[in-house]
This record gives structure tokens, C-alpha cells and sequence, in this order.
């Protein structure tokens, strides 16, 4: 290990000596066009300022070319790292990063933290921002920081900035929960095609689906008991109601995500009159008589499951400089949706006719999401922008040049990163992973997974264990949301009302907990420590959560829970955050993806989980929630340990 350190060291030196040096000639180059400046400020020259603003671009555009060189070498040593993990656990990473990170002399914090630049940066900023005619006013930016900079260089060089910079906050959190996979550095030419292919509109169609879809799922768990005994079944069978939409689902994310390959707008036109139908056969069920009608219902809204479609098209068709804020509004929207669900349900508490059709309680969720299902196709339909595909960017990538060279000293350093190219530096990640695969289509080495046994033959031990701990806390949260009406109305006869608001309180603690995570626990604590404590407190919620000895209490009832899906909310941020980083670049493109590969794993968890609930509903509604319960201690405590041993023992 010593070896390995002295030798990775040596580069970084390397590194860290040329950036220096390149810092100090743009240094030097702006201190010599500050002069300049302040003479123009005693005798103004339209025809000099101008000389002087394309110079100070000049300096601009080398400095950009400075930026390209640390994050390709950042994301070198990252993908060095991330070998060594590969063999060693994370044993090798912590070490390194502990030992160097904040050391008085540390080299990391230039590479990483790209110390200096910042400084250079500002200047440039500052000086175009002086430079800019900005009708006699003479304010600086650091006196008016809202001032806008319209220089293309300064935005080319905040984009770079921005994408060098990751550092942990709320929106890279909300980011790596959405599990929105994406290449780690994408050209110049690639930028400008998402620019292309961005629609603002569009994109607030996207989450408009997205938040539809969880209130969609969430808002008949407060009355899917009541309907089901309505229809003569009995109140349990509300877990196959809740579940059949998580069973569709399965099927549903495989063709839609490779349907977005093709299309944006022709898999969302789809999804919505499929659960515009869903919805309206849910609501008709009540005047058939007909639990089949409820059941099919259900299983056509599961059909319309789009959120394979909106994570593609947020990786694909969102610029990088705002798809990080663009992910984060993925998941809040499905946060949002979940807490709205519940509490829509509790609103919808009236009963009326009209002809011979029923519209209360039961049937009114199902009519308020048609209607609203109605209405987003209409807008989607007037207002949705198809992005250009493939075939019609060709002409864009043959059209753009690479800039003259500038600075001979910055390119030839350029020309010897600590990854050589962004191709081989692929290939190289890549390799580790082919190694553990059959070598049946090696043409496709470097490809998109193409099945999900190849996608799953891409997964490493720890990504294997990740994956676990998302099916178990999927599996814990269904079944403390969907028994959550039968339980309660027996142990403490809850009205439909009182179910809603519980339900919806739970739902709105989501974005709070996040909040708290990805601006303060996650700067505190390493994820893997976050990670297992959130296991445990998922552990202790499920113990709080049995009716064993002393009378079940409202109060046991309500904390246990919130304990459990808390914990549960925490535990998939992290869970996720960590599994965008470990995954396959591989897996971060094509149909068989990582995002599809957590969606299936969750829903399916969903899956089994509704299924538990009507089975053990046979026994009785008395052991009902023992023995749901005993399924999820189990994967509890297995995740757990693995988890322990994964991160503890693989070394």
C-alpha cells in the first residue's frame, strides 16, 4: 500500500506543480491587463476597451482550458480510487483521503478543491463586469452580486466551475436520490447539444408526471379498505388493491425506458390515457359491484407508470448545469405527491349521485385523478416539445471545431493528464467490470448493458448489498403506509380523515429530513456511518412497531412509525447516493440502467410486501401486524449484516 501511495502521490505532485504554475501565469497576464484597465479609467477609448475586454477573454478561455485539465485529473484519481475499492473495499479510499485531505501540506485540496482558481475567477468576473456597458453606472460585482453578466465566457467558465465543484449539499443529496445516472465529463460538443435539446416547458411536464403519479399511488391507501369490503372483500385485500399498481409496474418500467430510446413525447401521451382509463375503471368498480373492475383499474394505472421516462429524460435532455437542480426537483415533486395523496384523500369525504353514477369517499379519488389525468394530457399535448434525437445531432457535432491554441505551455500539459483521454479512461473503468463477465460480445465491452442479466452481472458485491437495503426499506415503508388504515381502524377505530392526516404528515417530513441530511448530518459523518445508523433506527422503529405485552397505544403506534420512515427516508437518500457512485458507468446509459435497475427493486419489494398484507389478512385482522412485521425484521437484521460486512470485512 505504501508503494501504491508514493506512486499516486507522485502524480498528484506533478499535477499540483503545472496547475501552480499556469495559476501564475494568468496571474501574471490579468495583473499586466489591470494596469491597462486603470489607465482606461483615466482616459476612456471606446477602441482600447474593446482590445482590453477581448484580452481579458482571452485570459478567460485559457482558464477554462486550466478548469478541463483539473476535472479530468479529478476524475482520474476518482476512478483510481474507485479501483482500489473495487479490491480492497473502501479501506484504501479512506486512508488516503484521511491521511492527505487535511494535512497542513495537502496536494488533494488543490486537485479537489481546485484552491486558487476561485481567486482567478473572480477576477476575470470582475474586471468583464467593469468592462460591461452598463449605461454610465459604475458598480462593481461584489457591490451588486444580482448584476447579470451576459459574457459567454464568464457563463462558460461558472458552468466549468459548477461542474468541477462536488461538494456536498442539499441539492447533490436530492441530486443522488433521484438516482439520475450521467457520464462524469461530458465535451464541450455534448453541452451543447443538451442545450439544444432543453425546453423548459417540457422539462415542468416531466415532474408535472412525476408528482401526478405518486399522488396517483398514494391517494386510495387511506380508503382501499373500505372499498374493498364495499365490494364485498374483506378490508385486507386492500394490499392487493395498493399493489397491483406496483405489480404493473414491473413490466411497465422495462418498456417504457426502452421506449424513451425512441421518444419523450409518444411515452407520455401513452401513460396518460392509460391512467386517465385506470383511474375512471377505479371508479366505476363501486356502481359494478365489481372488485375485478377495482383491481384491473389499478393494474392499468401501474401500466402507466412513466418515472422510467422521467429519469431519462432529465439525464438525457437537461443541460448539465442545471440538471442537478433539475433532479432534486425529480424528487421533491415525488415527495410532494406522496404527502398530497393522502391528504387529498382525506378531503374527498362527500357523498352524492349523479344519475347512476356514485361519486364519495371511495370513488372520488379515482374521478379527481381521471379529470386530472384529462387536463395534463391536454397541456402536455399543446405545450410538450420533442427533443431532437440522435441522427439530427450528428450535423451539430460536425459543425464544431476545437478553438485555436492559445497558451503552448497550458496545451502540452493538457496533452498529459493523469488519465490520458476520456476514451481510454473509459475503457480502463470498464476493464475491472468485463472481467467478472463472459467474454460473449466483446464489441459491446464498453456498451450499454443490453439485458438484465448483463446489467446485473455488471453489479459488484457492494452495489448487490446497496440494492438490498433499497428493497428492504421499500419493502418496511409499503407496509407500514398500506396497512396503515386496517391497523388503525381496529386497534384504534381512526377515521378515514385521521388516516389521511397521519399519512400526510409522514409525507411531508420527507423533504425536511433531506434537508437536514444533505446540508449538516452528511458533513459530519461518512456515508457508509449514516448509512448503518439509519439501519439500525429502521431496526428499532420495527421493534417499537410490534403489539406484544402492554396495550397497543396510539402513541407506540404513531412514533414507531415515524421512527421507521424517517430512518427509512434517510437511509435512501444515502443508500442512493452512494449507489450512483459505486455503479458501472455502464449502467449509467441504454435501457437496462441503474435507475431501472433500483426501480425494479424497489417496486417489487412493493410488490411482495402488498401481497404479505391480503395473505396474512386470512389469519385475522388480530395478527396482522405481528406477523407483516416479522418479514421486514428479517431483511432488516440480513441487511444489516452484510452491510457490516461489505464496508468492514472485505479487507
Amino acid at each position: 500500500m505504501d508503494l501504491i501511495c508514493s506512486l499516486l502521490q507522485f502524480q498528484i505532485e506533478k499535477i499540483v506543480l503545472f496547475l501552480l504554475e499556469q495559476q501564475g501565469l494568468l496571474a501574471s497576464r490579468i495583473a499586466k491587463l489591470g494596469e491597462q484597465h486603470d489607465a482606461l479609467q483615466q482616459q476612456p477609448d471606446i477602441s482600447q476597451i474593446s482590445e482590453l475586454r477581448e484580452a481579458y477573454r482571452a485570459v478567460g478561455r485559457d482558464l477554462l482550458k486550466l478548469l478541463f485539465f483539473v476535472e479530468i485529473n479529478a476524475i482520474g484519481l476518482r476512478k483510481i480510487l474507485k479501483k482500489f475499492d473495487k479490491r480492497f473495499g473502501y479501506r484504501f479510499t479512506d486512508y488516503y483521503v484521511k491521511t492527505r485531505a487535511n494535512h497542513p501540506y495537502s496536494q488533494l485540496q488543490q486537485v479537489f478543491k481546485h484552491v486558487g482558481v476561485g481567486a482567478v475567477v473572480g477576477a476575470i468576473s470582475r474586471n468583464l463586469g467593469d468592462l460591461q456597458d452598463r449605461q454610465g453606472s459604475y458598480l462593481s460585482i461584489y457591490d451588486q452580486p444580482a448584476l447579470p453578466l451576459q459574457d459567454p465566457v464568464i457563463d462558460s467558465i461558472k458552468a466549468a466551475v459548477d461542474r468541477l465543484t462536488h461538494s456536498t449539499n442539499f441539492l447533490h443529496f436530492l441530486a443522488q436520490h433521484a438516482l439520475i445516472m450521467q457520464e462524469e465529463l461530458p465535451t464541450a460538443v455534448e453541452e451543447h447539444v443538451d442545450d439544444q435539446r432543453y425546453h423548459f416547458m417540457s422539462l415542468l411536464l416531466n415532474l408535472a408526471n412525476t408528482f401526478l403519479y405518486m399522488v396517483n399511488t398514494y391517494i386510495v391507501v387511506p380508503t382501499a379498505d373500505n372499498y374493498s369490503m364495499s365490494l364485498g372483500a374483506a378490508a385486507t385485500v386492500c394490499g392487493v388493491v395498493i399493489g397491483a399498481m406496483a405489480v404493473a409496474q414491473v413490466f411497465s418500467s422495462v418498456y417504457f425506458s426502452a421506449w424513451s430510446n425512441k421518444s419523450y413525447y409518444r411515452p407520455l401521451i401513452f401513460s396518460s390515457i392509460v391512467l386517465f382509463v385506470g383511474n375512471t375503471m377505479y371508479a366505476l368498480a363501486y356502481d359494478l359491484d365489481s372488485i375485478v373492475v377495482l383491481l384491473l383499474g389499478r393494474l392499468f394505472c401501474g401500466l402507466g407508470s412513466a418515472r422510467a421516462v422521467n429519469r431519462r429524460y432529465i439525464s438525457d435532455c437537461v443541460p448539465l448545469k442545471i440538471r442537478m437542480q433539475a433532479s432534486a426537483g425529480f424528487v421533491s415533486a415525488s415527495a410532494l405527491g406522496m404527502a398530497c395523496g393522502p391528504a387529498l384523500a382525506g378531503l374527498l369525504q362527500i357523498n352524492f349521485k349523479i344519475y347512476k353514477i356514485t361519486f364519495n369517499e371511495d370513488t372520488l379519488p379515482g374521478w379527481v385523478m381521471a379529470v386530472a389525468w384529462l387536463v395534463y394530457l391536454i397541456w402536455l399535448w399543446i405545450s410538450f416539445k420533442e427533443p431532437v434525437r440522435e441522427t439530427q445531432e450528428s450535423n451539430i457535432q460536425q459543425e464544431s471545431n476545437a478553438e485555436p491554441v492559445e497558451n503552448d505551455a497550458l496545451e502540452k500539459g493538457l496533452a498529459q493528464p493523469l488519465l490520458l483521454s476520456s476514451e481510454d479512461k473509459q475503457e480502463d473503468e470498464d476493464g475491472d467490470q468485463d472481467n467478472d463477465v463472459s467474454e460473449e460480445a466483446p464489441e459491446e465491452s464498453r456498451g450499454p448493458a443490453t439485458s438484465i442479466g448483463s446489467a446485473y452481472r455488471l453489479l459488484t458485491p457492494s452495489v448487490k448489498v446497496q440494492l438490498l437495503i433499497y428493497f428492504m426499506l421499500k419493502y418496511a415503508m409499503e407496509i407500514l403506509l398500506s396497512e396503515s388504515s386496517v391497523v388503525t381502524t381496529y386497534y384504534f377505530n381512526w377515521s378515514t380523515s385521521t388516516v389521511a392526516i397521519f399519512l400526510a404528515c409522514l409525507g411531508l417530513t420527507v423533504l425536511p429530513v433531506n434537508i437536514a441530511v444533505g446540508s449538516y448530518i452528511s458533513n459530519m459523518f461518512e456515508d457508509r456511518q449514516i448509512l448503518l445508523a439509519s439501519e439500525i433506527m429502521v431496526l428499532i422503529g420495527i421493534l417499537l412497531s410490534f403489539n406484544i405485552i402492554i396495550p397497543y397505544s396510539v402513541p407506540q403506534y404513531v412514533c414507531s412509525g415515524l421512527i421507521m420512515f424517517v430512518s427509512a427516508e434517510v437511509l435512501e437518500g444515502v443508500n442512493l447516493a452512494l449507489l450512483s457512485r459505486v455503479m458501472s458507468s455502464r449502467l449509467s446509459r441504454g435501457t437496462y440502467n441503474g435507475g431501472l435497475l433500483s426501480t425494479e427493486a424497489g417496486t417489487i419489494a412493493r410488490v411482495i410486501a402488498d401481497g404479505t398484507i391480503t395473505l396474512v389478512g386470512y389469519l385475522g385482522e388480530s395478527k396482522l401486524l405481528n406477523i407483516t412485521l416479522l418479514p421486514s425484521l428479517l431483511i432488516c437484521i440480513s441487511s444489516i449484516i452484510a452491510t457490516f460486512f461489505t464496508y468492514n470485512s472485505l479487507y
